[in-house]
């Protein structure tokens, strides 16, 4: 009998079990150094695809992981490392895949079975190091001012931290309030050795833009959990950024606006819809589609984008758009998961009930829940202000035809709306990897020059 795209799915969570329980059952070993490059070939119907894993050690013996697919322009995909003795599982849940392999001796290999929906394939890494930076690690002063901040969310009476730059110069000059994508960051956005935010406010100071950075919720300087607040409740956060900003000296009171990314776009549009707006908005792959749609759309683009054949990337999207509905439909937690266990053991006989179960809890948790329940349109008919909505055509988790389009729908009665696609961009805002710039050898990443110019210019015109 075939078995079904679910039981391919979820055969690596039984395996995932298995080496829990073997773990459990052993004395703990030393951790694995692991730091570095992880590459090798997936055979795929018609060819192979490379992918390179990145691996970060981090305190607590846990590492920072993503998956780059080079030919499908896949880049920085988010994964989750297990180590149990000598077996390696790197998981990449946006596209529903996971790598279980067992390390040879001497470390520098590692082999094992690659899983994807409706299809799997043996698969070697072999090890490359992390490239070595040789720059001085003095860090030169900024041609511009910078100053620690703190300031409250009075609505909460939350207290938040980050970091202000001010260009040289009498001014007054024109300001920003940068938001992070979904997630607890710091200042600057740092994921890895990439700082989103900290390159932005760096490129938009030094040309004549005053720009605040803070930390999210629970992270650095600024108090609160960021696990349990939704979007929307972000809003006063940046109100209160904006409000530090209009009693700064130097700075241009009536040009002070808001650039977000990813969720932080959203959040950016919805200040604007509120009392006291800023003067403009940018935002960096903001969502368009109520948050159900964009889960399943991000999976179709990215189970697509790595070689999964459309009638898998189909039967995935369907089984996945049940569960979703039982998690909007059913406001009783328990009763919820409990569902989910049936539904997903029904679809695959094989799937253990505590397997279900841990899988049900993350389908139900708090952000991911909200993130469902979420429609980026509610109030954006009240947005008055300019604003500037760049997508990347290279983003697998923001797509942006489709979530362009629904926001544009959504201000349609606003004039000052401004959308632009910026070619070879990815969610991250990086430009192609072909385009890095060269660092002991090596690609580093790189915020899209276009991108960073793209937003300058626009606040720029809008600021005369």
């Amino acid at each position: 009998m075939m078995i079904s795209t679910f039981a391919r799915l979820t055969r690596y969570w039984l395996c995932l079990v298995l080496l829990w329980s073997m773990a459990g059952s052993a004395a703990a070993s030393a951790p694995l150094a692991l730091d570095g490059l992880w590459k090798g070939p997936i055979k795929m119907p018609g060819g192979e695809l490379e992918v390179v894993f990145r691996l970060v050690s981090l305190t607590g013996g846990e590492y920072f992981a993503t998956l780059d697919v080079p030919q499908q322009r896949v880049s920085r995909m988010a994964v989750q490392v297990q180590v149990h003795g000598d077996t390696v599982i790197l998981a990449a849940e946006e596209a529903g895949s996971r790598f279980i392999g067992r390390l040879a001796a001497g470390g520098k290999q590692v082999t094992g079975t690659w899983y994807q929906p409706g299809h799997e394939s043996a698969l070697t890494l072999n090890f490359s190091p992390a490239t070595i930076n040789t720059a001085p690690k003095a860090r030169l002063t900024p041609p511009y001012r910078e100053e620690e901040v703190a300031y409250t969310n009075e609505q909460m009476n939350l207290r938040l931290g980050g970091m202000l730059t001010v260009p040289a110069g009498e001014g007054p000059f024109p300001a920003v309030v940068l938001v992070s994508d979904a997630g607890a960051h710091d200042r600057d956005g740092t994921t890895g050795d990439y700082r989103p935010m900290g390159v932005l406010a760096d490129y938009l100071t030094r040309r004549g833009i005053a720009v605040l950075r803070f930390d999210d919720r629970g992270v650095g300087a600024s108090a609160g959990d960021f696990s349990t607040t939704i979007a929307s409740e972000l809003v006063g956060d940046v109100q209160a950024g904006l409000k530090l900003l209009r009693h700064t000296a130097k700075i241009d009171t009536t040009h002070i606006g808001v650039i977000g990314h990813g969720e932080g776009g959203n959040v950016a549009l919805l200040s604007a819809s509120q009392p006291a707006p800023p003067a403009f908005v940018v935002t960096l792959a903001a969502y368009g589609l109520p948050g159900n749609q964009l889960v399943l759309e991000q999976q179709r683009t990215v189970l697509k984008a790595i070689g999964v054949q459309e009638f898998d990337v189909m039967a995935f999207s369907k089984q996945q758009q049940a569960l979703q509905d039982v998690v909007l439909r059913t406001p009783d937690v328990k009763q919820a998961q409990a569902t989910l266990v049936k539904m997903m053991r029904a679809y695959d006989s094989t799937l253990d009930t505590l397997t279900a179960k841990n899988r049900a809890i993350d389908l139900t948790s708090f952000r991911y829940s909200n993130l469902l329940r979420f429609n980026p349109g509610i109030l954006l008919n009240k947005v008055k202000c300019p604003v500037l909505l760049l997508n990347g055509t290279a983003d697998l988790e923001v797509q942006a035809d489709t979530n362009l389009d629904a926001l544009s729908l959504a201000m349609e009665k606003n004039t000052h709306v401004t959308r632009k696609k910026l070619p070879g961009v990815n969610h991250q805002f990086q430009a192609d990897p072909a385009n890095w710039a060269l660092v002991n050898g090596q690609r580093q990443e790189t915020f899209s020059p276009v991108a960073l110019e793209a937003v300058r210019s626009w606040i720029v015109s809008h600021a005369k």
